[in-house]
């Protein structure tokens, strides 16, 4: 099953989601996504996948250019266009498996989406869900 992880090298957490997928056989394609930064479209289409409709679910809000682009008070629409032209603000790792997704935050999150593939249930979305 195709498998992509938009991933930073620098981030330990993305290091560890790697070795977790590599140590079970997963074959996955990395997007660096602070060197390519995603689409609108393609941001649209990970948000359906991890089941948010608020942007700031995917996003890194502790950001400084968070707080300088002034985007506490943003529209979804205007989210998306910060997160394409700042990549930074997006959350990481993102797991994406099939039609399913998972921000591996903590890094055994990815389990739940390996798990809930093996028993068909939808995977857990985002962080502080259970």
């Amino acid at each position: 099953m195709d498998t992509a992880v938009y991933f930073n090298p620098s981030c330990s957490k993305c290091r560890t989601t790697q070795s977790i997928l590599a140590e079970r056989g997963v074959d996955a394609r990395y997007v660096e996504y602070l060197e390519q930064a995603p689409s609108r479209e393609e941001l649209e289409r990970v948000m359906a996948l991890l089941g948010v409709d608020d942007p700031r679910q995917m996003m890194r809000t502790g950001e400084a250019v968070y707080d300088e682009l002034g985007l506490h008070d943003a529209t979804s629409d205007e989210l998306i266009d910060a997160m394409t032209l700042h990549p930074i603000l997006i959350e990481r790792p993102i797991v994406i498996r099939g039609h399913r997704a998972v921000i591996a935050r903590p890094p055994e999150r990815v389990l739940d989406l390996l798990a809930s593939e093996e028993v068909g249930e939808p995977s857990a979305s985002g962080p502080g869900d259970s």
